[in-house]
């Protein structure tokens, strides 16, 4: 299928590699011109020469924290304050129990997964409404329909997201922009290793075992790939996703156990 997206300019945050690694891969292959980020400048700069090479499109690394004002400053300058794609992503705060955490942890995991995202989209939407065209995917979680109990603090950041898009993708649908949530799952990545490895400690097993245990709750009985994200990630963004407003697509393998 051709996505109709030659040619646009897209932002991919936390690109170098798992889901945001995935969504810039797909995006790329359908021929969007790249800015991508994350914190570490050389799997970074190897990931923009490999996208580049392998689907012909411009690809421009800018290593920074996208959740710091100057990170996104950065970020906005390699874009010149415009785009026609953004895929807002950040890595989740630590698992933990509720009684841990201060306002400090709080406002970090806000900060990282909530207000970073709401900041580039009040950057870089108003341009796609005057040009009559956007679109925008914000990575959150399952978590935001089946809240896991040790991941708090992104249970609460990214619901906060969530209510957010709810009410300004209706705003902003009649300028030409659609502003859609994907959903992840466990899918295959350094944050599935990271789990795995504290469940495997906490419970004196190999991590493996802990991988087996946690595929054994997935009616899939495997993880996702970031190829599959990326997929969905570039439908979203396509020409053909412009009737699907405001929603919170779930990709989890059929984990979360709901109608609706």
């Amino acid at each position: 299928m051709d996505l109709g997206i030659r040619g646009k300019k897209g932002l991919v945050c936390a690109a170098s590699k798992g889901l945001g690694r995935g969504c810039a891969e797909a995006l790329a292959e359908a021929g969007v011109d790249l800015v991508i980020n994350a914190r570490g400048s050389e799997v970074l700069e190897d990931t923009a020469r490999q996208l580049s090479g392998r689907y012909g499109v411009n690809v421009t690394p800018i290593a920074a924290d996208i959740t710091t004002s100057s990170g996104r400053a950065a970020v906005l300058e390699a874009l010149e304050g415009q785009a026609d794609i953004l895929v807002t992503n950040a890595g989740g705060p630590p698992p933990g129990n509720w009684t841990d955490w201060n306002r400090d942890d709080f406002i970090r995991a806000i900060d990282s997964n909530m207000l970073s995202a709401i900041a580039l989209m009040q950057a870089l939407v108003p341009g796609m409404m005057e040009r009559g065209w956007g679109r925008v995917v914000n990575i959150t979680s399952q978590s935001v329909k089946s809240p896991v109990s040790i991941l708090g603090l992104s249970n609460t950041a990214r619901a906060g997201l969530t209510g957010f898009v709810a009410g300004m993708s209706r705003q902003v649908a009649g300028s030409g922009v659609v502003v859609n949530n994907l959903l992840p799952g466990i899918h295959a990545t350094d944050r599935a290793y990271a789990l795995d490895k504290g469940v495997a400690q906490a419970e004196g097993i190999e991590i493996t075992a802990a991988r087996r245990k946690r595929e054994a709750t997935i009616p899939t009985h495997s993880y996702g790939l970031p190829e599959d994200f990326g997929a969905t990630c570039a439908f979203l963004c396509s020409q053909h996703a412009r009737f699907i407003i405001g929603q919170n697509i779930l990709l989890d393998g059929g984990a979360s156990n709901s109608t609706m």
